[in-house]
């Protein structure tokens, strides 16, 4: 590996909204959607809360209704919806982390005297086989994030002590903020408070009262502004056509290189995957068809 020039490449976009139960988080959620895209899926483990803004402002999407929060789950549902969606929210991310089959509870079912240790030892990878799903996604991901909520006193204009609702840390592991190109805080007047920021025009600190779509088009707009990769589809077609095992090692090194190893696909047959283990998994087919293919 060689030292080269930095390149800006095109990107979509990851954002994450924060904040606690009546903050808006479902509906900021496709406001931002539909700013960023036509069509739209939401995965939803918050009991229908999405559908029933169908119809509002004309939104017409998809939904699923995961029975499990594992997290190997979400790589397959994002698998499915890979190339067929300009934008998926996830709503909430929060449940893959609290939620049946999430992350603290198979960490909990491990048996033994040191069972914390060896649960994070097995969960760990998958929870970052599923973040590497969510970055390398070929279109938009929105999540929306739980957080932890109590109240404190204030003085109201009257001079009266009241208490007041107030968000704390998002439910999910620490540090999740740092996958994500825009963190938004929402609080009870809807109102979106930049914590995170890597898009130009767009900083921390800054506060967005009920956002929507002319958001979204800032942040699309700056991150579209880059060298062009190929698409997840075209490297799967690449995958598919290739007869060495050399060349489908070169695709490997050159999918990695862009950080879309991990991105969600559906194989051949229709199962999801992530493209790294579907370009390996062809190289081990070539080389059992013809074994002269890896030499």
């Amino acid at each position: 590996m060689e030292f080269e020039d930095a390149t800006k490449e095109a990107a979509k976009a990851r954002i994450a909204l924060t904040g606690p139960a009546g903050a808006g988080k479902t509906y900021t959620a496709l406001m931002l959607a539909f700013g960023l895209g036509e069509q739209v899926a939401v995965i939803d483990t918050e009991r229908g809360s999405a559908s029933k803004y169908v119809g509002r402002n004309g939104w017409r999407f998809q939904t699923m209704k995961p029975a499990s929060f594992a997290p190997l789950s979400l790589v397959e549902h994002l698998g499915k919806a890979a190339g067929r969606f300009d934008v998926v929210v996830i709503d909430s991310l929060s449940h893959y982390w609290s939620g049946t089959d999430g992350m603290l509870e198979q960490v909990d079912r491990r048996s033994g005297a040191n069972k914390f240790a060896s649960g994070w030892k097995v969960v760990g990878p998958e929870e970052k086989k599923m973040i590497d799903a969510i970055l390398a996604f070929p279109g938009h991901v929105i999540a929306t994030l739980r957080v932890k909520t109590e109240y404190v006193l204030e003085t109201n204009d009257r001079g009266k002590q009241e208490p007041r609702r107030v968000g704390l840390k998002p439910i999910q592991r620490d540090g999740i903020e740092h996958e994500f190109d825009l963190v938004g805080d929402l609080d009870l007047s809807n109102t979106l408070t930049v914590s995170k920021s890597r898009i130009e025009g767009v900083d921390i600190g800054a506060a967005y009262t009920k956002p929507g779509v002319e958001l979204a088009v800032k942040v699309a707009e700056f991150l579209a502004d880059g060298a062009q990769i190929p698409p997840v589809m075209e490297y799967r077609e690449r995958a598919i056509e290739l007869d060495s095992v050399e060349a489908l090692k070169e695709l490997f090194d050159e999918v990695s290189g862009h950080q879309l190893d991990g991105a969600p696909m559906l194989d051949e047959s229709g199962f999801p995957t992530v493209l790294g283990d579907f370009i390996r998994k062809r190289a081990t087919q070539v080389k059992m068809r013809t074994p002269e293919a890896g030499k």
